[in-house]
């Protein structure tokens, strides 16, 4: 007789069959590697896994060395202000807002951002509307405009002069051509010019540079060579298409292999600066990686005590910017005698100043040495 009440005898072998595979099934779910085939992963083991991993300690970094820090600053610093949101950048220049009246505003211009850029990149020039805007208080109707005077590149921070109407524009560059207008920069050196004061008198001309990286790049196009018996200079006939360049420079201090000097161009021709100081001098600017070389596009190379002062090694040298910056700005103004404004250094063009130890002018009265943001 059945041991299981309403089923006959074939029932029940066909229960007891059926329960013995399912046992046999589990059994061989539970061995695993017997099998061959994975254990079915349940959610409450699923999710005992995932808090035994949480509470494992993990392995702890290595701190970063002093180099390495530096290297990411460099790194964050360069990738913030090429990625820059236009709204945040005309945040930025309202907040570096150094002049205003009813003809003109000044700003600071952070590193890295063009003036113009016909690309539709962000740029100043692409957010003036917004600034304009931000200066008038966010009004609803606001009538103001604003118009670059006297750019800078895209690499030069500090002094940057903006006009607020087309008048004031054609007024400034009047200024400017009858050499009205002074502008003043500030530039770490690799070496020390010699003489420590002068005028660089030289033409610059846009030149070919032939080899495995073809590119162009402004060169010294002199009037005057030395006379075969090297006692002396002819003058030769000047290339037609070389621009007047004119530069006086001033060593302000030097020291552990660099120099601080104070740059003031009577032209403004491209990349004049960057090429007198290069060129004709032989005491390229900080961080520029362009006019290092003649002959081929690589970082600067410099010297063993330089980088170690720097905290750098040379395999990284490429994230260093270019230490050039528009310092001071004077020009006549309308409803005063004279505008005078000074800016303030960015935080990487300072940090280097202190590295290299290195001595700024003391100049009584100005608080606008330190302070930038970028």
């Amino acid at each position: 007789m059945s041991s299981f009440p309403g089923q006959t005898a074939a029932g029940v072998r066909r229960v007891a069959a059926s329960f013995s595979r399912s046992q046999t099934t589990a059994a061989g779910h539970a061995a695993g590697s017997d099998t061959g085939e994975k254990p079915r992963l349940r959610a409450i083991d699923l999710a005992r896994k995932i808090r035994q991993e949480k509470t494992k300690p993990r392995a702890t970094e290595p701190p970063l060395s002093a180099q390495q820090k530096r290297v990411t600053e460099l790194k964050q610093f360069t990738l913030q202000l090429q990625n820059v949101h236009p709204n945040v950048l005309a945040k930025h220049l309202h907040r570096s807002l150094l002049y205003q009246d009813k003809d003109v505003v000044i700003i600071n211009k952070p590193y890295g951002i063009p003036v113009r850029d016909d690309s539709g990149a962000t740029s100043i020039t692409s957010v003036l509307p917004v600034l304009a805007k931000m200066l008038d208080g966010m009004k609803v109707k606001s009538h103001t405009q604003l118009f670059p005077c006297l750019g800078l590149e895209k690499e030069t921070t500090g002094v940057l002069l903006l006009a607020k109407r087309e008048e004031v524009v054609e007024h400034i560059y009047k200024l400017h051509r009858n050499n009205q207008v002074e502008r003043k920069y500030w530039v770490v050196t690799v070496g020390a010019p010699v003489p420590s004061e002068g005028i660089i008198d030289i033409p610059i001309i846009e030149k070919a540079v032939t080899g495995s990286q073809p590119h162009f790049k402004m060169a010294l196009s002199p009037l005057f060579r030395m006379n075969d018996t090297g006692t002396g200079v002819t003058k030769v006939r000047g290339h037609r298409q070389a621009h007047p360049a004119v530069t006086k420079y001033r060593v302000l201090d030097s020291r552990s292999g660099c120099s601080l000097v104070e740059l003031q161009p009577l032209t403004g021709e491209k990349h004049q600066m960057r090429v007198h100081m290069a060129f004709a001098l032989s005491c390229t600017i900080l961080g520029d990686h362009k006019y290092s070389h003649w002959s081929k596009l690589a970082p600067q190379k410099l010297p063993e005590s330089v980088l170690e002062k720097l905290g750098l090694e040379q395999s990284k040298i490429r994230h260093l910017p270019l230490h050039l910056h528009a310092q001071q700005l004077t020009l006549p103004g309308t409803r005063v005698d004279e505008i005078n404004v000074s800016c303030p250094l960015p935080k990487f063009f300072t940090r280097t100043v202190k590295s290299l130890n290195l001595n700024l002018p003391d100049k009584k009265g100005d608080n606008h040495l330190f302070g930038s943001e970028v």
